[in-house]
C-alpha cells in the first residue's frame, strides 16, 4: 500500500480549482521534551483542539506557469505559499503530470500570533486545496510532512482531534494517547493584552535531564487521564506544563491566572507554548459550573485578563456559557480575507459564546 494515492485520472478542465479547510486550536495541554521510541530526547506537544475557527484556502492551477510561481492573497502568507509549492510538486508527481503554478486565496478567522495555529491552519488548508485541484488524495502523514517542511514546526491538526504526543519539528507522532481528551470545559482568555507574539524572538527551549524526567512524568499522567476520562488529572497536567513553560514565556499574568482558577474551583489551566492564548479548565460534572464560569470570567476581567470563549474538549458536549453573544475575538477585522492581530481587548461586560 503506497503512502499517497491518486484518485481516478483527473478529467477536470486544465485550469482546475480546489478548496481546503483546516481548524485551529487553543494552544497546548502539554509541551516539552520526551523520549521517542528509541529513547532519544525529542521536543513534542499535545494540542488542545477548538471546534470552529480556522482557515479556508482556494487554489487554482495555471498550466504553463512555473511551479514556483504562486500568487497568494493576502500578501505576506509566505508559509502558505511555500506549502502550495511543495504540495503542487507532490501532487503533480503522483498524477504523472508537469507541475505548474497557480493562484492561492486564503480566508480565516484565527487571530495571528496568539498561539492558536493560524499559520498551521493556513498551511494545512493550502495543501488540501492544492490536492483537491489536482484530484489527488494526500494521507494525513503526507500533509504533516509537507506542513513541517513549509513552516519548520506544526501542530498535528491534520491528524484529527484525538490526543497525540506529536514531534512538531519532525512531523511524527510519538504516541497516540487515546481516542479523546477527558471531558472538560475551557474558559478561554488572552494574556499580554492580546498582543501577538513573535515566536522567532522567543529564546530557544533548553532542556536538561531533570526536564526530561519531569515531562515524562506528565506524559504518564496525561496517558492515565485520557484512559480514565479524568478532567481533574487533565487540569493538573495542563497547569504543570504551563508552569514549566513559564521559564521561557514569562507571562506576567500567569500568577493571576492560576490564582483565579483556584478560587473559582477550576481543575487547572493551559497556556499556548508560542502565544498569548490561555484557558481555565473546569470539570463539566460540577453542578455549579455555570456560576463558576461567570465568577471566573468576572475575576479575570477585574485583573485585566480578557475572557474570549467557552468550549468543550469534546465537541458536541452541551455547554451553558455566560451570556451568549458574539465572540470578542471575531470583530470587523475578520471579514473577507483579513485576519486580526488579536481579539478586541477593550473593556466591556463579560460576554462569552460557546464555540
Amino acid at each position: 500500500m503506497t503512502a499517497t494515492t491518486p484518485r481516478a485520472r483527473d478529467a477536470r478542465p486544465r485550469e482546475a480549482a480546489g478548496t481546503g479547510h483546516a481548524a485551529g486550536h487553543h494552544g497546548e495541554i502539554l509541551q516539552g521534551v520526551f523520549r521517542d521510541g528509541r529513547g532519544r530526547p525529542c521536543q513534542a506537544l499535545v494540542t488542545l483542539p477548538v471546534n470552529g475557527p480556522g482557515s479556508t484556502a482556494h487554489f487554482t492551477r495555471r498550466p504553463g506557469i512555473p511551479p514556483d510561481d504562486v500568487d497568494v492573497t493576502p500578501a505576506g502568507r509566505t508559509k502558505a505559499r511555500a506549502a502550495a509549492v511543495l504540495a503542487l510538486r507532490e501532487c503533480a508527481s503522483l498524477s504523472a503530470a508537469e507541475p505548474c503554478g497557480g493562484v492561492l486565496a486564503l480566508t480565516g478567522d484565527l487571530p495571528v500570533g496568539l498561539g492558536m495555529g493560524s499559520s498551521t491552519s493556513d498551511v494545512i488548508a493550502t495543501v488540501r486545496a492544492v490536492a483537491d485541484a489536482w484530484g489527488v488524495r494526500l494521507p494525513p502523514r503526507t500533509v504533516a510532512r509537507l506542513a513541517v517542511r513549509a513552516e519548520g514546526a506544526s501542530d498535528p491538526l491534520m491528524l484529527g482531534p484525538g490526543p497525540l504526543l506529536f514531534a512538531h519539528r519532525e512531523g511524527r507522532t510519538l504516541e497516540v494517547l487515546g481516542p479523546a481528551l477527558p471531558p472538560a470545559v475551557v474558559l478561554g482568555c488572552v494574556l499580554g493584552g492580546g498582543a501577538p507574539v513573535d515566536t522567532l524572538a522567543l529564546p530557544a527551549p533548553a532542556y536538561d535531564a531533570r526536564d526530561l524526567d519531569a515531562y515524562e512524568h506528565l506524559r504518564r499522567m496525561l496517558r492515565r487521564a485520557v484512559a480514565d476520562g479524568d478532567p481533574v488529572l487533565l487540569g493538573r497536567v495542563g497547569t504543570a506544563s504551563a508552569r514549566l513553560g513559564q521559564r521561557r514565556l514569562a507571562h506576567a499574568e500567569f500568577p493571576v491566572l492560576t490564582r483565579v482558577a483556584d478560587r473559582c474551583g477550576a481543575v487547572g489551566v493551559q497556556v499556548a507554548h508560542s502565544g498569548n492564548v490561555a484557558g481555565v479548565l473546569f470539570d463539566p460534572r460540577d453542578p455549579g459550573l455555570d456560576a463558576r464560569l461567570h465568577r471566573c470570567a468576572r475575576a479575570l476581567e477585574r485583573e485585566g485578563v480578557t475572557p474570549t470563549r467557552v468550549f468543550a474538549t469534546r465537541p458536541g458536549s452541551t455547554i451553558h456559557p455566560p451570556t451568549p453573544s458574539e465572540d470578542p475575538s471575531r470583530g470587523r477585522a475578520h471579514l473577507g480575507s483579513h485576519r486580526p492581530a488579536g481579539p478586541d481587548t477593550s473593556r466591556r461586560r463579560t460576554r462569552l459564546p460557546a464555540v
